[in-house]
């Protein structure tokens, strides 16, 4: 049967005590955040936006978030605890329940869509999907399901590696900004590069003589 990945994300999380006000707050303003950063792009968002948004005052917002850049940060740490959750407990196909080849996709299509919303600054700040961060949760992730799915004699360690460079924030702003790409042709190719992975056979098999019949 098949198990989902338990490592946890190493991410600097809030305190683990914080008042029930502090606590609706902090939700509300990342919910507003992320709703403004996906409709209007992070850089067109101010923080009085922001505040205007979650329905907060501007004390409020600055005693939760010093500037823009530990608001995105920590929007960007909610994302992706929200998106591990998912995969770890939530409804199929992103979570247990669905085939191998159907959760790398979703994961896929749900990973660029939170890129989608943070590639600038992840690319500003120098941020890899394969390395830091919650990249050692989605690494295991992946390996898990593609040994599930994958040919015998895969290197699912090399796919992998493949796999998350393909949703490098700068790559995506490559694709999206300079050639124009929608999101959701860069959704497919990934979804094309799974399926690659999972068409690869065996290296005996590959090289086996065809049998004249």
């Amino acid at each position: 049967m098949e198990r989902a990945p338990r490592a946890e994300l190493p991410l600097a999380g809030a305190k683990a005590t914080e008042r029930a006000d502090a606590a609706t707050n902090r939700r509300k303003i990342l919910a507003a955040a992320q709703r403004l950063f996906a409709e209007c792009g992070a850089a067109n968002v101010s923080m009085q936006d922001v505040a205007r948004e979650a329905g907060v005052g501007m004390g409020t917002m600055y005693r939760r978030f010093a500037d823009r850049r530990g608001l995105t940060h920590a929007l960007l740490d909610h994302d992706h605890r929200e998106l591990q959750e998912q995969l770890l407990r939530g409804a199929p196909p992103l979570g247990p329940g669905a085939s191998p080849r159907a959760r790398l996709h979703a994961f896929g299509r749900r990973y660029l869509e939170l890129l989608e919303r943070h590639a600038e600054t992840l690319a500003a700040a120098g941020a890899n999907p394969a390395t830091g961060g919650p990249a050692d949760a989605y690494r295991l992730h992946l390996a898990m399901l593609l040994r599930a799915a994958a040919a015998p004699g895969v290197d699912v360690d090399y796919a992998v590696g493949i796999l998350l460079a393909a949703v490098h924030p700068e790559l995506h702003l490559y694709h999206r900004h300079v050639l124009g790409w929608s999101l959701a042709r860069v959704q497919d190719g990934w979804c094309q590069l799974v399926d690659g992975w999972l068409a690869v056979r065996p290296a005996a098999e590959a090289t086996a003589p065809a049998v004249d019949r």
